[in-house]
């Protein structure tokens, strides 16, 4: 059991703290003015699509941005129809992170996390926060090479094997483990990259694999919707209209999941790439489709989540871009 646990435990914690410290590092480059281009740059779904989808790569976390994006509501700096391009762009910004994740470049965790040190302790404060970035991604490598060192007992142990066999035989239970597992962490990058590990094994089918991988994106949604408790009733539909665009996306995606590593089979023969491919055609593909329907999809969340101060009508921002 120790040596399942050890390299588990140190691992992740290498991992997320490597995922703080990009995220520290991005934060102090360009945060500062995230909240000016968050509330500047989502005239169209279009613009908050990008905004989105830049910010979540910057920020390193979907949650993070939803989170960002909920206090804008709240504060009134954003109106609520104005979010939804924004949730499609984090669900898609996240698979940047796993494509790089999925490169393999173990072998540069530590000539990375040296520099990065080095750069860090320079006195120029862009320097500094560079050499953050560079440290990050040095960890999150070093996290990966160390979970890997588990995969050689999970794969000898019964108990484990005779667990992810019966996940085997339904999908459903892989998607209950992603959603679970990616709450309690609050990563779905680090569930992904776990994932990643047990499938390069052999220790996972490709069809469990991708199953929670779609229960990692819904288990992203449960830090908004902690951060939403509390707010005005735009705040929680902003949390909820991701939580609800997440479920229906794995929703519809469940019942294809062997057509699509079927897909990713084809553009890679690298498990760990399949992986990657996979999350980024699903967000893609979900994130594409509902793009053009944002005024409809804020309607439905006003209907189904009313503001009871005031009549749920379609905004000035909404009657704009459906006229």
């Amino acid at each position: 059991m120790f040596s399942i646990l050890a390299p588990f435990t140190l691992g992740l914690c290498f991992f997320l703290l490597g995922m703080y410290a990009m995220r520290t590092g991005f934060q102090n480059l360009a945060g500062k003015k995230m909240e000016e281009w968050m509330s500047r740059f989502t005239r169209t779904p279009y613009h908050s699509f990008w905004v989105g989808l830049i910010a979540t790569f910057v920020l390193q976390s979907s949650s993070a941005v939803t989170v960002l994006t909920i206090g804008l509501t709240n504060a009134g700096i954003i109106q609520f129809a104005q979010t939804v391009g924004i949730i499609l762009g984090t669900n898609l910004g996240t698979t940047v992170t796993t494509e790089l994740v999925a490169l393999k470049l173990e072998s540069f965790a530590i000539p990375m996390l040296l520099v990065g040190v080095a750069l860090w302790l320079m006195p120029r404060p862009n320097v500094r926060c560079t050499g953050l970035v560079i440290a990050g991604f040095g960890l999150i490598f070093l996290g990966i090479d160390t979970l890997k060192l588990m995969a050689k007992p999970l794969e000898q142990s019964e108990t484990f094997r005779s667990l992810f066999l019966e996940s085997s035989h339904s999908i459903w239970i892989g998607l209950v483990t992603g959603i679970i597992f990616t709450a309690l962490i609050h990563s779905g990058s680090a569930t992904t990259v776990i994932t990643m590990g047990l499938l390069t094994h052999q220790i996972l089918s490709m069809e469990t694999a991708l199953a929670i991988v779609l229960g990692a994106n819904i288990g992203t949604c449960f830090t908004a919707v902690i951060a939403a408790i509390g707010t005005n009733t735009a705040s929680k539909q902003v949390a909820w209209c991701h939580t609800l665009f997440n479920v229906a996306g794995a929703i519809v995606f469940l019942p294809f999941l062997s057509q699509l590593a079927q897909v990713s089979a084809f553009l890679t023969a690298s498990p760990s790439m399949q992986i990657a491919h996979s999350q980024t055609l699903f967000n893609l593909i979900c994130s594409m489709a509902a793009l053009p329907f944002v005024p409809q999809i804020a309607r439905f969340i006003q209907w189904i989540i009313p503001d009871k101060r005031q009549p749920p009508t379609p905004t000035v921002w909404l009657k704009k871009k459906t006229g």
